[in-house]
């Protein structure tokens, strides 16, 4: 009996992975710009919610966000192929595709050149979008009005999606009274490891994701770089970088195109599938850095647990608390939170996929932390995770998913600090 019931629960765990593992590829083939990773523009869809246990409503948000989608963060991608189009294009070493591009690609140079790591008009709508949708899924916690603190990294990028964000839910109601900082007082909360942060810490450093010593048995799409480099060039011989540095600069430019409305400016040197075809093995990437810069965040968690209190037990007035920075922050933080299993560890690469998903590290990406209230005491309260807009898992116990009581929240995630910080 025992041997049967073993065996029923590793065929459950199979087929349990099997599922996650379809459900992650079959999302790529619906929507095969989210293989581009952490390039991808956020998706600006409304999801349904479940509704709040009864006797419970919303009093106070907790965010934060990625900037919005922006120009290439370096201008030394668009310098690498300024030259190496330029030096091809004189030594006829361009195919007739490779002549098109080159011409398209110094059409827009200089605004490319002039756009560097700004934020695109996609950026703010982004950004506006999900201002609206957080005031239209919580009216509650709105629409009497009242204070918001608004921090963000030292960035012009962060710093303008949080003025769309602001605006946006003001004009859903002018009576929203919101703070917006963007100071070295405030980065240990929104940026911790910025460099011009007062605050120094010296967090000990998790090891490396356990895939790590088994990437050996993950076969990945390798040859992309040699076959997109043979679209551009007749011959590299005497062209500046070698081919897979080449084919990188080339494949970083086409997953950025969507973000500053280029679409269309590669024509067919790159296409989506190939993309797709080698996302998995980018996500593993992903995982690693992602992984590695956890414990990093801490002050961000500790900044969330803190602000939070303050609403609870009334020393604070805020309605929201708001961040804006950077993918190297939330996508961490995701994993620090264990935000739909991120922290698990998976040994095994090909596993990697079924618990963290570099498209939901996108640009304008965001975590919604929304805290409910009893109306019978107003001690009770839970708390709720959302993703990028959707209702999302988180390590703790709870007999309620998605909501989560704040009690047990505060105290799994201060045990974790404590583990930690010893």
């Amino acid at each position: 009996m025992k041997k049967l019931i073993t065996t029923l629960l590793l065929v459950c765990i199979t087929l349990m992975g099997w599922a996650q593992s379809n459900n992650v590829l079959s999302q790529l083939q619906s929507d095969p710009q989210k293989a581009y990773g952490n390039d991808y523009p956020y998706s600006m869809k409304s999801h349904q919610l479940t509704k709040a246990p009864k006797g419970y409503k919303p009093f106070y948000i907790s965010h934060y966000a990625r900037h919005g989608s922006r120009y290439y963060w370096s201008d030394q991608l668009y310098k690498d192929l300024d030259t190496l189009l330029t030096t091809a294009h004189t030594k006829h070493q361009l195919t007739q595709e490779g002549e098109t591009f080159y011409g398209k690609f110094m059409a827009a140079k200089q605004e490319l050149m002039t756009g560097v790591s700004e934020l695109t008009q996609l950026g703010w709508e982004q950004h506006q979008f999900i201002a609206r949708n957080m005031y239209n899924n919580f009216p509650e916690v709105f629409k009497k009005g009242g204070n918001v603190l608004a921090i963000s990294s030292l960035s012009g990028r962060c710093v303008i999606s949080m003025a769309a964000f602001c605006q946006e839910l003001v004009q859903c109601n002018p009576k929203i009274e919101i703070r917006e900082q963007s100071s070295r007082f405030t980065l240990d909360g929104v940026v911790p490891t910025d460099g011009q942060n007062p605050v120094k810490h010296n967090f000990p450093k998790p090891n490396k994701p356990r895939y790590e010593s088994n990437r050996d048995k993950f076969q990945s799409n390798s040859n992309l770089s040699e076959k997109i480099v043979a679209r551009v060039f007749t011959s590299t011989e005497g062209l500046p970088g070698n081919v897979q540095t080449l084919g990188n600069n080339l494949i970083n430019l086409y997953t950025s195109l969507p973000n500053i409305n280029h679409e269309g400016l590669m024509g067919n040197i790159v296409t989506d599938q190939e993309i797709v075809d080698r996302w998995e093995s980018s996500n593993l990437g992903s995982y690693s850095w992602v992984f590695s810069g956890q414990y990093n965040m801490i002050p961000i968690l500790e900044d969330i647990l803190k602000k939070a209190d303050a609403a609870i037990n009334g020393s604070s007035d805020h309605i929201s608390d708001f961040r804006f920075g950077h993918d190297t922050c939330i996508g961490p933080l995701t994993v620090l939170l264990g935000i739909n299993g991120a922290d698990l560890d998976p040994e095994d690469p090909y596993e990697v996929k079924n618990i963290y998903q570099n498209w939901e590290t996108c640009k304008a990406s965001n975590i919604q932390l929304v805290f409910y209230r009893s109306k019978k005491n107003s001690d009770d309260v839970l708390v709720k995770c959302l993703l990028n807009g959707k209702e999302a898992k988180l390590p703790v116990t709870t007999n309620s998913y998605p909501y989560y009581k704040w009690s047990d929240f505060r105290q799994f995630y201060q045990n974790k600090i404590n583990s930690i910080v010893k």
